[in-house]
């Protein structure tokens, strides 16, 4: 073969295997991904995408669509009361091409959580509100007051309490937290430590007295977006844990913790328990670890293992995409996870299940 038929080959078949890429990363692009079997959501942040290309706009009309749903009682209104019986929220939004991210935790009052994350986004310079004055900035962006409990709600808080409030997330307080609703005052007695936790001695204390996080009882809604252009976002939207301490945002809000988006490698989001999860800040890891080589499942799989190095029964699960559209997913301790995907390949929302790896001997 000549020089000149040889380069001539040569960039014929550069050009083919460009072509390749390019055809590829269409056919992956755009894409909407979130976390559980909730298809409804992801049909509203696909057809959002559909019609503006903003990966913001799906991830919002996503998150939103499972607010107005109360998807599992974990999302939204009326669901996950606290010790006195009262539903807050915590949402997050993230622009992968900026970097800037828009916050709420402990929203009262107010039902459209990630809605009021993005008024933080673009219309401050701060990153998260919090509290009673989250409130007050979401009236000011023209939202209504109301109350987030429900019959359903108000009833999972009454019947909690006639359980002398088991479980909850208290420890080294008087009266014992174990048997007892308080309220509390803290101890100075020798305790029992079982890591985080820490327990009053007696009879009934075990780790099993903490609430356990499982598919009734997890953090978020997590949600990812990539347009056509490649621009990533990610969202979420939850009301918490039930029987929460007042005041309690978990990790759906942070940065890194409950999602995390950059344009140039991919997205994450988490779900699960919120208060483990912040710990490692397991999205942020996975992006990192994806920018450094790392498949979406395999850095999936890694930044879950790192959790459960220090906290074998903790339960929780991540979805991580790439930028050019590769989904990877891991799980642990819950009996069952699934995420939704929605692509032009097909013209339906496929529900994707995940096999999780279990501790709980």
């Amino acid at each position: 073969m000549s020089k000149q038929n040889f380069f001539r080959h040569h960039n014929f078949v550069v050009g083919l295997l460009l072509l390749f890429y390019v055809m590829e990363r269409i056919s992956s692009l755009p894409v909407v991904v979130n976390t559980w079997p909730w298809p409804q959501a992801t049909d509203a942040g696909w057809k959002a995408l559909m019609e503006s290309d903003d990966p913001i706009d799906a991830v919002v009309e996503g998150c939103t669509r499972c607010e107005e749903d109360q998807c599992d009682g974990t999302v939204g209104y009326g669901g996950s009361p606290d010790e006195d019986g009262e539903t807050t929220l915590d949402a997050m939004v993230m622009n992968g091409t900026t970097m800037d991210v828009g916050s709420v935790g402990c929203l009262r009052r107010i039902k459209e959580a990630i809605k009021v994350a993005r008024h933080v986004l673009e219309d401050t310079k701060h990153t998260m509100l919090a509290g009673e004055l989250a409130t007050k900035f979401a009236v000011e962006m023209g939202f209504t007051e109301q109350s987030l409990s429900t019959d359903e709600s108000t009833k999972k808080w009454k019947d909690w309490q006639e359980k002398k409030c088991q479980p909850n997330f208290r420890c080294n307080v008087t009266p014992n937290p174990n048997i007892s609703c308080g309220p509390y005052q803290p101890v100075q007695s020798p305790s029992l430590s079982v890591g985080k936790l820490k327990f009053t001695p007696s009879a009934s204390s075990s780790v099993a007295d903490r609430p356990t996080f499982d598919e009734g009882n997890h953090d978020t809604i997590g949600m990812i977006a990539i347009n056509s252009e490649g621009k990533v976002a990610v969202g979420t939207s939850t009301n918490g844990a039930n029987h929460k301490i007042p005041g309690r945002v978990g990790d759906s809000p942070i940065a890194g913790a409950g999602a995390y988006a950059d344009d140039e490698v991919g997205g994450a989001v988490a779900t699960g328990d919120g208060d483990v999860m912040m710990r490692f800040l397991p999205a942020y890891m996975i992006v990192e670890l994806m920018r450094n080589g790392e498949n979406p499942t395999s850095a999936a799989d890694i930044s879950l293992k790192r959790i459960i190095k220090h906290y074998p029964q903790f339960t929780g699960a991540v979805v991580a995409i790439s930028k050019h559209g590769v989904i990877g997913s891991a799980c642990h301790g819950f009996n069952s996870f699934k995420y939704c995907v929605r692509r032009h390949e097909s013209s339906e929302t496929r529900v994707i299940p995940v096999a999780c790896s279990n501790y709980h001997l």
